[in-house]
């Protein structure tokens, strides 16, 4: 599975994303993205949702400044500002996971 997704539309402003973890639950796969720019800007998508929704480009799209980061990210800073995020648990098997 590729690592480095694009999204069409900014999720709270930012486009870039790293696939971190893969997990099955109940027979369904579901994926943790994380903003390459912002680790606090994170999600949990399905398998439908990741590959054949449209919403998503495999790999990086070489993007402005401008387009890849919105205003909308600075908003969502400025109203998350001082709140703790959740923590991100990075499974054994991941690509990212250097313990």
């Amino acid at each position: 599975m590729e690592n480095f997704w694009t999204s069409n539309k900014t999720i709270n402003g930012l486009r870039h994303f790293v696939l971190v973890n893969e997990t099955k639950e109940k027979g369904n796969i579901s994926f943790l993205m994380v903003s390459v720019l912002d680790s606090e800007i994170n999600l949990k998508i399905t398998y439908e949702e990741l590959i054949n929704s449209g919403n998503w480009h495999k790999g990086w799209i070489n993007l402005s400044k401008h387009q890849s980061i919105k205003e909308e990210y600075l908003n969502y800073k400025s109203i998350n500002k001082g709140e703790s995020i959740d923590e991100i648990f990075i499974n054994e098997d991941s690509l990212f996971n250097i313990s």
